[in-house]
């Protein structure tokens, strides 16, 4: 969260990109260069969200002697239990935001499936240890309306920003605060979190509103916090000319200026492209007949 709303203040202080809003404020979606290395980089992600939120365990073999399930239950238990909570927040955002985004716009965008994956990691990371499997679904249900949500109010906004960090790590990783307040499990709670007991747990579980209240609370320091000390440096960033490239590198592309070539092959099937240079043509077939090579034939004796 504190990265989202770091990047609202950057993406504020700098503005939109050249040509993201057409004259009268329609907006104009900008490609990006390969959805392939978007789906690859989202892969190598989710890998690593298994060392950031399993992986964030102390210790692995330590058994809870106090619990009414035995000696086979233990600090191993909730990692296992995290990884599931982890795989099923993120996987229920993904297909949420594939079937949502098509029903809002009509046709499918593995880009935003990618979105949507990481907005549900970035959700339940906040009580993957403390909450059920089935939690973690409604989690990652909510949290793709909600990065859903905060792109369309972004849009409205004229508010670009490019890595969608603002909607997806703060909205998504707010509503994961929220989530935790709300649906963290007692046991869990007590399990995880050991040698400090009677913590409050979530509204839903039966626990009162404390552990709500502490979440909103920490939403609202953290958004204090980031801003306080962010703002002030991306907008002195910003006077000084060092966040953003110069406007022809933006309007040429700094493939071309920067490193003195095209980093990617444009076919013509890009022609309604803005994109500067040069582009590859179909070859046509000639009406030059085929030389009839039966006729042409010699024996060599």
């Amino acid at each position: 969260m504190v990265g989202g709303i770091a990047g609202l203040w950057g993406a504020f202080i700098e503005g939109p990109r050249i040509g993201r809003f057409d004259r009268i404020g329609r907006s104009i979606a900008l490609r990006g260069h390969s959805a392939s290395l978007v789906v690859l980089g989202t892969f190598l992600l989710w890998f690593g969200w298994y060392g950031f939120n399993p992986g964030s365990f102390l210790t692995v073999l330590k058994s809870y002697g106090n619990s009414t399930r035995g000696t086979y239950y233990g600090q191993w238990s909730a990692i296992g239990r995290t990884a599931v909570t982890t795989t099923l927040a993120g996987c229920t955002a993904a297909l949420t935001t594939l079937f949502g985004k098509r029903l809002l716009v009509g046709h499918w965008n593995v880009v935003d499936v990618c979105n949507g994956l990481l907005g549900g990691f970035a959700a339940i990371t906040s009580g993957c240890a403390v909450v059920e499997p089935w939690a973690a679904i409604v989690c990652g249900f909510v949290a793709a309306w909600v990065l859903i949500g905060f792109n369309k109010l972004a849009t409205k906004l004229k508010y670009d920003d490019p890595l969608e960090a603002a909607q997806l790590h703060g909205g998504c990783g707010s509503w994961g605060i929220i989530f935790t307040g709300l649906f963290a499990k007692k046991e869990y709670v007590n399990e995880v979190y050991l040698g400090f007991p009677n913590r409050p747990y979530g509204l839903f579980m039966g626990g009162g509103g404390k552990l709500l209240g502490a979440q909103i609370i920490q939403i609202l320091v953290i958004i204090g916090w980031v801003s306080v000390t962010m703002g002030p440096l991306f907008f002195l960033l910003h006077k000084f000319k060092l966040l953003r490239i110069s406007h022809e590198d933006e309007t040429t592309g700094m493939d071309l200026t920067r490193h003195g070539g095209f980093a990617y092959i444009y076919h013509d099937e890009d022609e309604g492209s803005s994109m500067p240079g040069f582009k590859m043509t179909r070859i046509e077939p000639t009406n030059t007949p085929t030389p009839d090579h039966h006729h042409n034939r010699f024996v060599a004796v």
